[in-house]
């Protein structure tokens, strides 16, 4: 039988209509709880089960996404669960909050704003409609859920670090340049290109050094990241401390190809896996042309 959730979100009750007319806000978020208590990620089936099996163990997964694909949250959502129920979840490693910010030390029971506080959930640039299921799981299976990108004081520092194009060989630098170039639409001034991907190196290295922190002999220490962060020529599993066992998990929705070419549409054959590793497609998600939005942009 498919493995259940370990657990489930905290579904408010229906209660009477409030007397008094409620905040824009307040309803917004009342909205947006119940929008995800109404869609619970289904089990994994057996067959996905055994798929997840056989990427154990290690001590490191690295679950790389496509940001815009809510599929890949389920996914998220549906690994969290799945390792915790078996006892083998550590930690939860994620992109989308500063290094130096964690949950460790709040109970299985910390509100979401709390949760939100611990981590200093930045919801413009993430919104917690899509990753607070994915979060929320962590804590109540009483895991820690720890921030591992590169806080945002470091990204002036690291544009200027030209040391950091020394990370990668020649070949994976130049490929780097050619991801940020088109990533960006050719629309960024050829000079910043260099600063551009000395920032993507820098918080490839601030992922990898937070999991390196958080290895747990015998149990499972799982990056939530973009599909570009996990690539093993270029992304942070280059920067990970040769003794510790990685495997990467890739998700890819068959998006179309008049989309732009970018770290959210990163097509499954340049997840850059090794033998072991996994991709795993997921239905398509909505074409987008994320160019079409960078240009409009003053």
């Amino acid at each position: 039988m498919p493995l259940r959730p370990a657990s489930a979100p905290h579904c408010p009750v229906a209660e009477p209509r409030p007397r008094r007319p409620v905040g824009a806000g307040i309803l917004l978020a009342a909205l947006t709880l119940l929008a995800a208590c109404a869609t619970p990620p289904r089990p994994l089936e057996p067959a996905e089960s055994a798929r997840l099996a056989a990427l154990l163990p290690t001590d490191l997964l690295l679950l790389g996404e496509q940001h815009d694909a809510p599929a890949h949250q389920q996914l998220e959502r549906q690994v969290v669960d799945w390792l915790a129920a078996r006892g083998e979840l550590a930690a939860v490693a994620l992109e989308m909050a500063a290094q130096g910010h964690a949950t460790t030390g709040l109970p299985r029971q910390a509100s979401e704003a709390e949760v939100r506080a611990a981590l200093d959930w930045q919801d413009a640039a993430w919104p917690w409609a899509s990753y607070g299921p994915v979060v929320m799981a962590a804590v109540r299976a009483g895991v820690p859920v720890l921030g591992a990108n590169l806080p945002r004081p470091g990204i002036r520092a690291a544009m200027a670090d030209a040391s950091l194009e020394a990370r990668l060989p020649p070949a994976a630098l130049a490929e780097q340049h050619t991801r940020i170039r088109e990533g960006h639409c050719n629309a960024l001034p050829e000079s910043q290109i260099g600063p551009m991907t000395r920032v993507q190196i820098a918080r490839d290295l601030s992922m990898a050094q937070t999991l390196a922190k958080a290895r747990d002999s015998g149990r499972v220490v799982l990056l939530v990241t973009g599909n570009g962060h996990v690539h093993r020529q270029l992304g942070v599993p280059w920067h990970l401390p040769a003794d510790l066992k990685v495997k990467v998990l890739s998700a890819g929705a068959n998006t179309s190809r008049a989309a732009t070419k970018t770290e959210a549409s990163t097509a499954l054959s340049e997840a850059g896996l090794a033998r072991g590793d996994q991709l795993w497609p997921t239905p398509p998600a909505p074409a987008r042309d994320h160019c079409a939005a960078f240009r409009a942009k003053p």
